[in-house]
């Protein structure tokens, strides 16, 4: 079975279009989520994904009044509707200052509600099913130059202001003191999560977002010794999830998102129970040598 796998992956069009975005969404992924993990906003992912599915949920409905502009293209007002979402969660942030985790309750619930509301005023939820649990053995030719113009966009961007990320990512304070422009950079890193929980919107749904940005670095903290070890760890994590994701969605014809995520679960699964073992071992071994 995994003969054929591989065979099709690198002469079947879809396949090798599947392989090329999933090997990229897997550096994007986890190259965000392990920022997300530092500043201890794990469930934004999901909140960005809800209301980025407000976009899609207003491009089919403006299709059934004959604007059809971007029913062929819901991706672009799910990008715009993700970073409103963004911006919205800054704003209650910084409303609620000593309950900050507030405003993710109060955005997800409104892209819930937008959600429902347009897809049921559109009448057009064939899509809905890929949208929730993602699809990325149907993506398009312009979905993987898309996915290719936005993972270089971000991939400069880190590169360029890596310091001030990591700066603002753990002690906000200290990066006030060193001149770096907190609030700047906050709105930066937020219009960049939006974009690219937008595209992981196709890829792995929008049930399924966080977990594929989240699970490859909770893994890596498993095992990692600094934060840039538990990058490098998430994203070989990532890639491995993806290709074998591929694998168990081309063989046993399953949602791809669902398939990606079960084997980053399976990933963190496995790291859990090696771990235990060694320290059991290290503390038998300790104890021995304290008889």
């Amino acid at each position: 079975m995994i003969l054929s796998f591989l065979n099709d992956l690198f002469t079947l069009d879809f396949m090798y279009r599947a392989l090329i975005a999933g090997l990229i969404l897997g550096i994007l992924a986890p190259l965000i989520g392990s920022i997300v993990v530092v500043r201890r906003l794990s469930f934004i992912a999901d909140t960005l994904g809800h209301f980025s599915l407000v976009g899609i949920a207003v491009s089919l409905f403006l299709s059934t009044l004959g604007i059809s502009i971007f029913f062929e293209r819901p991706l672009y007002l799910g990008i715009a509707f993700a970073v409103i979402g963004g911006f919205l969660i800054e704003l209650f942030r910084r409303s609620y200052k000593n309950y900050k985790e507030i405003s993710m309750v109060i955005v997800i619930s409104l892209g819930s509600a937008l959600s429902a509301i347009f897809f049921s005023l559109s009448k057009k939820t064939g899509s809905l099913y890929n949208y929730l649990f993602g699809s990325i053995l149907t993506i398009t030719d312009y979905y993987l130059v898309l996915i290719i113009i936005i993972a270089a966009i971000v991939i400069a961007l880190f590169i360029i202001f890596w310091k001030q990320i990591l700066s603002i990512s753990f002690d906000e304070t200290t990066a006030k003191f060193l001149g770096v422009n907190v609030g700047l950079f906050q709105m930066m890193f937020m219009i960049l999560l939006s974009v690219v929980v937008s595209v992981l919107l196709e890829a792995a749904g929008v049930l399924l977002i966080s977990s594929m940005m989240i699970i490859p670095v909770a893994s890596a903290m498993r095992i990692s010794w600094s934060f840039r070890s538990t990058l490098v760890i998430s994203i070989v994590f990532s890639e491995l999830s993806v290709f074998f994701g591929l694998w168990a969605a081309y063989s046993f014809k399953i949602p791809s998102g669902a398939a990606i995520v079960s084997v980053s679960i399976i990933i963190l699964i496995i790291i859990a129970m090696v771990k235990r073992i060694v320290q059991k071992r290290n503390i038998a071994n300790l104890e021995e040598l304290q008889k």
